[in-house]
């Protein structure tokens, strides 16, 4: 087996764990602020099932992952989405600050993961081992830094969204269900800068939690 196409596994074994805790994350989180929707839609658990959206957890990163052990030149970045969050605001005490609460608690996930792989190679895992904790390391800060990008339907967007004027904040909360559209727009057509902003936020990120040089 080539070292792409091992590694390729690797990214994929990491992916869907780290998919599933950054939604967990966000479920668990809402249910602790007043929320049953979570509990109700069957998100309180680490069954996969009921956060796999298609294109987003499925199309998207396979096909990033065929072209890393293809070893082609063009390559997507390793990352997932999920359904939307399971959630009704009108259960939140504190609507834009429980919100808040909501997003950061999936993100915290990644970074937490992030951390926990970078500590392992911190202390000089390598071999097998040491690729394993690289694969986990990459999935999560990307996945932090896309989950970041301000796009609708991403995480980034639920932390804007607060601080636009009232008639902006609705039209834009309004494009949720757009995702995919603007998934597959940035992905394949504006790829350079969102490639380039997302690698200067996963880098930082990783110089953080793992060390310089290592991502």
């Amino acid at each position: 087996m080539s070292e792409n196409v091992r590694f390729a596994l690797y990214l994929a074994a990491a992916l869907l764990p780290s998919l599933v805790l950054h939604e967990l994350a966000h479920s668990f989180a809402a249910v602790g602020l007043g929320d049953p929707s979570p509990r109700r839609w069957g998100r309180l658990t680490l069954n996969p099932k009921p956060i796999i959206d298609p294109l987003g957890s499925i199309i998207l990163p396979a096909l990033a992952l065929i072209l890393i052990a293809s070893g082609s030149g063009f390559l997507l970045p390793v990352f997932a989405y999920a359904k939307p969050m399971a959630i009704d605001p009108s259960y939140l005490r504190n609507r834009r600050r429980d919100l808040t609460i909501v997003v950061l608690a999936g993100l915290g996930a990644n970074l937490a993961l992030a951390a926990i792989a970078g500590l392992g190679l911190r202390f000089g895992m390598t071999g097998e081992g040491g690729l394993v904790l690289y694969a986990i390391l990459l999935v999560n800060v990307y996945m932090f830094a896309y989950q970041l990008m301000p796009v609708p339907g991403l995480d980034g967007s639920k932390l804007l969204a607060p601080v636009l004027p009232p008639r902006a904040r609705e039209v834009y909360m309004n494009l949720d269900p757009y995702l995919p559209l603007f998934i597959l727009v940035l992905f394949f057509v504006l790829a350079a800068p969102l490639v380039s902003i997302a690698d200067a936020i996963a880098g930082l990120v990783c110089d953080v939690v793992a060390g310089p040089g290592v991502c």
